[in-house]
């Protein structure tokens, strides 16, 4: 559990705010050595605007954004953030791995109907960027473990929860971070594990989800 893997870290200043989507039972979430915030949804709400809700309760330069399906077994908070050094930097995410120690394809170039098309009907699915020991840039990462500066993630507004209920809303951030002049960068120095669920090859509201996310990404409406 992600809240356990915290408690083991050699620090514990920070806040985790969490969302409750759907009503459960609360009581995993408490006695916990950092402050935990709870959002408690009236009805669900897609991945943008519950991130959007959580920065809003947030003090933190940094904002960071994490699946609960995110494992961590070790974290150096110094390495981790130490891009930002650069100031035009307002996005970093760590390699993601999957739970068999695989590299998982978290960094990618943006979206374009032919990418997509090579994705989704030939299951072409490898790494755009190649792997290096120093902290690279990258069009944008996926947004299963993100840190964004909160400056910029005030400038250009968040994730944009009007357009997108879930999926691509990641892409489009990176996206309208990099026309202000931001750029993102992965952190190979840090490793995280991603329990993926991949449920939009198997449920077809996730499918439809992805879908329409996709079009509105290419469209722009």
């Amino acid at each position: 559990m992600l809240l356990k893997d915290l408690v083991a870290l050699s620090f514990c200043n920070f806040d985790v705010i969490l969302t409750i989507n759907i009503p459960e039972d609360e009581s995993p979430y408490q006695g916990y050595p950092f402050p935990i915030k709870i959002i408690r949804n009236a009805y669900p709400k897609g991945f943008g605007a519950n991130h959007n809700a959580a920065f809003a309760l947030s003090i933190s330069e940094w904002f960071c954004v994490v699946n609960p399906d995110i494992r961590i077994r070790d974290l150096n908070l110094e390495s981790l953030l130490s891009p930002f050094n650069n100031k035009t930097v307002a996005v970093v995410a760590p390699i993601v791995l999957s739970p068999n120690g695989i590299v998982e394809d978290n960094a990618r170039r943006f979206p374009t109907f032919i990418r997509l098309t090579k994705r989704v009907l030939f299951n072409k699915r490898g790494a755009d960027y190649e792997s290096s020991v120093a902290p690279y840039f990258v069009d944008w990462v996926a947004g299963m473990f993100v840190v964004f500066r909160r400056d910029a993630y005030n400038q250009v507004g968040g994730f944009d929860d009007r357009r997108f209920y879930m999926y691509l809303e990641d892409a489009d951030i990176c996206r309208r971070l990099a026309k202000k002049g931001w750029q993102v960068m992965v952190n190979p120095c840090v490793k995280v594990i991603h329990a993926a669920q991949r449920a939009s090859r198997r449920n077809l509201l996730h499918m439809r989800w992805h879908f329409v996310s996709a079009l509105r990404y290419l469209t722009g409406f």
